[in-house]
């Protein structure tokens, strides 16, 4: 089964939270841009026109995606990491007259928790609200946060690790009586689940191409009118002077496009994701003992599946599945740099050895049933050889132990003497 007709190993990719393939159509509409469309769409001659109206066009798109009042809400930026910064920084930045307080969760994106280091060493104080063994944000921890000089609320619609939905309509609500801005990175969840920045009071919001299948180095700030932003780069005055640059023509084209199948497509392909997500969680967690599902079991994303294994480390999990032909990840793809345990994990209270051996599974358009079938086949061997390999596997374990308690007798024995 691991073999194709041509006697190649199969190749089965469930990594499409560290990266996605631009869809054919988004690709197709992104390619007159890049040679026979231009010219520069800031130019007031003929050809800039057709640019600057493919851009409207696609902010039109991405605005409907997540019903945005007025497309000139969008800012477009290069990305989710430009965006948060754009928002968080400049919504903090901008109202720190009034206080130098904001608040987040334990759990974010490492792109918030870097921007919150960086606005402390600017004299902020930042509160970071603890999150439940499923990764649950409670929302009377956030009110218990809120101060008189709290500015920003800053708070992700869904982990991009763990895959949990945060109560977002929730803490919108619970945020539109007070004088705070509401900052919401929805990266993980644009174009996975339906979002409407109007039911759920939301007053900024990051979201990103690259994850529903659009170009990467693309993303874009929802900014509700009358929301005060500080510009964080200096330029000539594009994106209602909030994001300074030439415009990245073919890549918000194909963002634009990207948005409008999210749209049509979404609520079939999120259907069809969460039928093998299910498929593949019930199917690694009968085949594999001491195995663990992180995150809440249906208040998640449909294409998510993350699993801790005792006795296992992660790293070595991820190698021999990639030598068996399947692409995942063993944590955030963002953090992967660093050999520190997941701190969404540890945020959740699961122990570091464990929090070590988590295994992200993120599905996407390429994935069908054999896939599930094939990685539910082939893990529990992997698991099992690793396990007989480790020194922390139960058996050598209880070994360990009782050579110790041995030990711890005999020296009582001998100190008794």
């Amino acid at each position: 089964m691991d073999a194709g007709d041509s006697g190649r190993q199969r190749r089965i990719y469930m990594d499409y939270a560290a990266g996605s393939p631009v869809d054919e159509r988004v690709l197709e509409a992104m390619m007159p841009y890049f040679s026979e469309l231009y010219g520069n769409p800031s130019s007031i001659h003929s050809s800039g026109r057709a640019p600057r109206s493919a851009i409207d066009g696609a902010r039109e798109e991405v605005a409907a995606l997540v019903n945005a009042g007025r497309k000139e809400e969008l800012v477009f930026t290069s990305g989710g990491t430009e965006g948060n910064n754009l928002a968080v920084k400049g919504a903090a930045l901008r109202a720190r007259r009034k206080g130098r307080h904001v608040v987040t969760s334990a759990t974010e994106h490492i792109t918030i928790i870097n921007i919150m280091k960086a606005l402390q060493k600017d004299g902020f104080e930042v509160t970071s609200v603890p999150v439940d063994d499923e990764g649950f944000v409670d929302v009377g921890a956030v009110e218990d946060a809120l101060r008189e000089d709290t500015t920003v609320v800053s708070i992700m619609y869904a982990n991009n690790e763990i895959g949990t939905l945060q109560p977002i309509d929730d803490i919108g609500e619970l945020l539109s009586s007070r004088d705070s801005v509401f900052h919401v990175d929805a990266v993980a969840a644009a174009g996975k689940v339906p979002i409407d920045v109007q039911r759920s009071k939301i007053d900024l919001m990051t979201i990103s191409s690259n994850d529903m299948y659009g170009p990467k180095g693309v993303g874009a700030v929802f900014v509700r009118d009358g929301t005060g932003l500080e510009t964080i780069g200096q330029g000539g005055g594009q994106e209602r002077g909030l994001r300074s640059g030439s415009e990245n023509t073919p890549g918000i084209v194909g963002f634009g496009m990207a948005a409008e199948l999210a749209r049509s497509e979404m609520g079939a392909e999120s259907e069809r994701l969460t039928g093998l997500r299910d498929r593949l969680i019930k199917g690694i967690t009968e085949g594999v003992e001491d195995c663990f599902l992180n995150g809440h079991s249906t208040k998640r994303l449909p294409n998510n599946a993350n699993f801790r294994f005792r006795y296992v480390e992660g790293e070595s999990m991820l190698l021999n599945l990639d030598m068996m032909g399947i692409s995942v990840s063993s944590s955030s793809p963002c953090t992967s740099k660093s050999l520190l345990p997941s701190h969404v994990l540890l945020a959740c209270g699961v122990p570091t050895e464990e929090a070590q051996s988590a295994l992200q599974f993120t599905l996407g358009k390429g994935n069908t049933g054999e896939d599930v079938d094939y990685v539910v086949e082939v893990l529990p061997g992997i698991v099992s050889k690793l396990r007989s390999m480790s020194p922390f596997n139960p058996t050598t374990l209880e070994e360990m132990k009782s050579t110790a308690g041995h030990r711890d007798k005999k020296e009582r024995h001998h100190h008794g003497h």
